[in-house]
C-alpha cells in the first residue's frame, strides 16, 4: 500500500501559495484601480475647475431662467447698423421672450483671462501668475439660433459669486477661451482682440490678431512678450495722460445705465460688437487697436 500522505502535503502546500497569490494578485490590482480609477466607468459627476472661484455659482447663474430670457431678448432684437458710435438703443421687455424661439441652452462658462496692469507696466515679473488674470466668465449657445450665436458673459460678484453683466454678438471669445488644456492657460489682450496660448512661459497665437501682435512669430518668450506689450501700451494704462485725455479705447454708459432700471437692457454697437447691458452694470469697451485711437 501506497504512502499518500507526502503527497497529499505536498498538494495542500501547493494549493496554500496558490490562494495566497491569487489574494495578493487581487489585492494589488485593487490598489492599482484605486490609484488610476476604472478603466471605463465614467465619474458620476465632472470636478468643478479648481481655478476659478464659485464655480458653482456660475452654472447656477448660466442655467438660470433670468439669464435666460435675457439672451432670448438679446436674440429678438436686430443688431444697430450704425456702427460702433451709434445711438444706444432699450430692449424692449415681453412677457415670454423666448417664445417662438428655437430651444438652445447656454453652456458652462469658461475662464477669460486677460493681460495684467502690471505685466504691461513692466513691474510685474513675467510668471504666469503675475501677467494673467481671470477677469471674467464667458459661455456660448448650445446651438445658433435663427443663424446667431452669442457670448453670454459673467463678473464676480463682490462678496462671492458670479452675475451677468453683457451678452455679445457672436461667440469667439467663449471658443477661444475654451481652447485651454490641462498644462496650459488661455489669455486675450483685449485691445488687439488677440488670443494667445501659454505653455509654461512659451507665448503661442491663437488668432492672426494675435499673430500680427507677436510680428508674426509662431511664438515668444513670455518675457519677450512683456516687452511688446509694454511698448504699446505702457503710457496708456488707467491714469496716463492718454488715458485722462479720453483717448483710450473705450467709451462709458455708465450716465446712461446708472439712469435706468436694474432690468433694462442695453443694445449699442456694431455687427460684431453689439453689447446688451444690465442697467448700471459695467462700462463699454470697444475692441479696437489702442494705439490708433
Amino acid at each position: 500500500m501506497r504512502d499518500t500522505s507526502g503527497t497529499e502535503m505536498s498538494s495542500k502546500r501547493a494549493a496554500s501559495r496558490s490562494s495566497r497569490l491569487s489574494f495578493v494578485i487581487a489585492v494589488s490590482a485593487s490598489a492599482l484601480l484605486s490609484v488610476v480609477g476604472p478603466t471605463h466607468a465614467a465619474p458620476a459627476k465632472d470636478p468643478l475647475p479648481a481655478d476659478i472661484p464659485d464655480y458653482q455659482a456660475a452654472l447656477n447663474a448660466v442655467k438660470s431662467t433670468d439669464v435666460h430670457n435675457t439672451v432670448c431678448r438679446f436674440l429678438r432684437t436686430a443688431l444697430p447698423t450704425d456702427g460702433a458710435g451709434g445711438p444706444v438703443q432699450t430692449i424692449p421687455e415681453t412677457a415670454e421672450p423666448c417664445q417662438g424661439l428655437p430651444v438652445f441652452t447656454i453652456k458652462d462658462p469658461v475662464a477669460m483671462n486677460e493681460i495684467t496692469p502690471g505685466f504691461v507696466a513692466g513691474t510685474a515679473k513675467p510668471l504666469p501668475s503675475e501677467a494673467i488674470k481671470l477677469t471674467q466668465l464667458v459661455s456660448s449657445l448650445s446651438t445658433t439660433v435663427n443663424g446667431r450665436n452669442v457670448t453670454v458673459m459673467l463678473a464676480p460678484t463682490q462678496g462671492g459669486g458670479w452675475h451677468l453683466v453683457g451678452v455679445r454678438d457672436g461667440d469667439s471669445d467663449a471658443a477661444y477661451a475654451g481652447k485651454a488644456t490641462l498644462g496650459t492657460l488661455v489669455f486675450t489682450e483685449p485691445q488687439l482682440h488677440g488670443w494667445y496660448q501659454l505653455k509654461l512661459t512659451t507665448v503661442e497665437p491663437l488668432n492672426e490678431q494675435a499673430r500680427q501682435g507677436l510680428g508674426g512669430q509662431a511664438s515668444v518668450s513670455l518675457g519677450d512678450y512683456q516687452k511688446l506689450v509694454k511698448a504699446r501700451y505702457a503710457d496708456k494704462l488707467p491714469g496716463s495722460e492718454y488715458d485722462t485725455k479720453g483717448y483710450s479705447s473705450g467709451y462709458s454708459l455708465q450716465r446712461t445705465a446708472d439712469d435706468a432700471p436694474s432690468s433694462t437692457l442695453l443694445l449699442a454697437g456694431g455687427s460684431g460688437m453689439a453689447l446688451a447691458l444690465a442697467g448700471g452694470a459695467t462700462v463699454l469697451r470697444r475692441r479696437g487697436r489702442a494705439s490708433t485711437r
